[in-house]
């Protein structure tokens, strides 16, 4: 098994002392997000890797090596300001972080998300043009990967398009992305991918990959996996542990936040001392465990 954490919430950056002491422990409960009452009980001996996502690795650097796994870690990092991010810390702390990330996990298992790319008078070509380039000269040997996607049509982005203000692609935005993004990559010895995008870019140098691809986890690990049955992505098959709405980035364009209330009341009901990531185990949960 593969472990993702998280695509659901930000683990690494709001709830790494949890996650930190469920490892210490042994286990961890993973409330099914659609029957409630269903716990998936997952317990660290049967997990092969993990796939750490972050907008910000800093709460778990320290603490790294004493995680007898195979890591992956995914550091989404975009070019948008407070209105945008409210709660993301500066991007240079957060490009420093990386580096030292680096050189824990090896350049190898990290991959940077410049994640999802949308255009705005503010945000407009030329200003994500100038900002990925400025983030591959600082990350010059660092990184060698980039995946980056395009915004999908949430939710939570139409009710917050009043602050995005997002204007539609065109198919000469695509090109002119396509063929700057590669030469910043290209210069600064990285690749830049596309993952599960319908303008995958390929024709203007992008390379086709996937998020976890099944040639990576089988060098992680030395084990097959199955195909992502809940993803049209061709990703290796892996259980995300988070809980949606619980990351307090608060990010307006989040697919995995869309009701801030919401939001609040269960940062309020973590408790770093359950199994759980938000509330506890009840007396009539039917818990299973999940190999």
């Amino acid at each position: 098994m593969i472990l993702f954490v998280s695509g659901r919430t930000d683990i690494v950056a709001f709830y790494s002392k949890w996650f930190l002491k469920r490892y210490q422990e042994g286990f961890v409960d993973v409330r099914n997000p659609f029957y409630p009452k269903q716990i998936s009980r997952i317990y660290f001996e049967d997990v092969d890797a993990i796939l750490f996502c972050t907008k910000n690795p800093i709460p778990i650097l320290n603490h790294l090596k004493s995680i007898d796994k195979p890591i992956l870690f995914h550091v989404t990092l975009t070019p948008y300001l407070k209105e945008i991010e409210p709660n993301v810390p500066p991007k240079g702390k957060i490009i420093e972080a990386i580096k030292q990330l680096s050189s824990i996990v090896g350049i190898e298992n990290l991959y940077i998300r410049y994640d999802p790319i949308f255009l705005s008078e503010q945000y407009n070509i030329s200003y994500h043009k100038k900002a990925f380039d400025h983030m591959c000269s600082l990350l010059n040997g660092f990184v060698k990967n980039i995946i980056i996607s395009f915004i999908d049509d949430y939710q939570n982005v139409r009710k917050n398009n009043s602050i995005l203000k997002i204007r539609n692609f065109k198919a000469e935005d695509y090109q002119e992305i396509g063929l700057s993004f590669c030469e910043s990559a290209k210069k600064n010895g990285m690749t830049v991918q596309t993952c599960c995008e319908e303008h995958n870019l390929v024709e203007y140098g992008f390379i086709k990959g996937e998020c976890l691809s099944h040639t990576l986890a089988y060098q992680l690990t030395g084990k097959k996996y199955s195909k992502w049955k809940a993803r049209e992505c061709g990703c290796v098959e892996m259980v995300d542990i988070g809980v949606y709405n619980s990351c307090n980035h608060f990010c307006k364009y989040c697919y995995a936040n869309y009701d801030e209330n919401l939001v609040k009341d269960n940062c309020k009901n973590h408790d770093v001392n359950s199994s759980s990531l938000i509330g506890h185990l009840q007396e009539d949960d039917i818990i299973k465990r999940r190999k």
